[in-house]
């Protein structure tokens, strides 16, 4: 299996390189642990002090080279390889470049905590990462998230959608892995589900049949937002929150709730984001 965990030193970047070894102690893995850097052309005119590009260049190579070293010191699971990247490009870019090249199966994120005054719940990077990749499973980790692992994994969906098995391979092998229970929640409205999505959501029982699961349904909420907050924050054996990545799904509707809107969202637990496979 291969990870992929963008870094920029911070203590966020480190909980969440934390979490991806925790989570997957029982997996051979190979944790690419990837800085990027980019010189602004405009700020190096405006700003005496900005770094030249061999500055930043041997800055960021030095560093990586250091976090892996005390990575490889530190972990002692044989079935753990460390790698660095240090690349002059986009975070973004590089993402979607390494993802594809190295045939990465879920990617590693920090996020920040929710600034009221900026209307931003997961920090700008995590946000453009999550909006412009959604080809590769992305795993959002909470500032401060003492991890753990996750008894049950809340599955949020509108049912207007049907799953393919590959979009759901993520999820059901993070379910397997630590025998976690997949808990599909609906935020219900006062119409009745209509027979299309009755329809998935019986492909969907047929999907993750063999694996311990339950349905849910939330009633009295306006905001899926509000609804998926309240319910992590009321049952701590929820470990983890997943959706799918697609114009359908909760997932585009609540990135409009919430950083379009400015409204709050702020999990306390990781965030696993299902690619969309067109």
């Amino acid at each position: 299996m291969h990870i992929l965990i963008p870094t920029d030193f911070s203590t966020n970047a480190e909980n969440a390189m934390n979490y991806a070894v925790y989570l997957f102690e029982k997996i051979k893995c190979t944790f690419h642990v990837l800085n990027t850097y980019t010189l602004d052309t405009e700020d190096s005119i405006k700003k005496n002090d900005t770094p030249t590009p061999i500055a930043l260049k041997n800055n960021s190579a030095a560093n990586i080279k250091k976090l892996i070293l005390d990575k490889k010191l530190n972990n002692t699971n044989p079935l753990h390889t460390f790698k660095g990247l240090s690349i002059n490009d986009t975070l973004v870019n590089a993402i979607g470049r390494i993802s594809i090249d190295k045939d990465i199966d879920y990617l590693f994120m920090g996020t920040k905590g929710y600034s009221g005054t900026k209307g931003v719940y997961m920090g700008s990077n995590t946000v453009k990462v999550l909006l412009q990749i959604n080809f590769c499973p992305i795993i959002a980790v909470p500032e401060g998230y003492f991890y753990d692992i996750p008894d049950k994994i809340a599955f949020a969906t509108n049912f207007k959608y049907s799953y393919t098995n590959a979009e759901l391979v993520p999820l059901i092998d993070l379910s397997k892995l630590w025998h976690s229970k997949i808990v599909v929640i609906h935020v219900k409205n006062t119409k009745k589900l209509s027979e299309k999505q009755e329809n998935s959501k019986q492909l969907l029982v047929n999907k993750i049949h063999n694996l311990p699961h339950d349905f849910i349904e939330l009633k009295g909420y306006s905001q899926i937002s509000k609804a998926i907050m309240n319910y992590s924050k009321n049952n701590a054996s929820v470990g983890m929150i997943a959706m799918i990545n697609n114009d359908h799904s909760f997932f585009y509707r609540l990135i409009k709730e919430n950083i379009i809107k400015n409204l709050t969202f702020h999990t306390q637990v990781p965030f696993l984001v299902l690619p969309f496979i067109d």
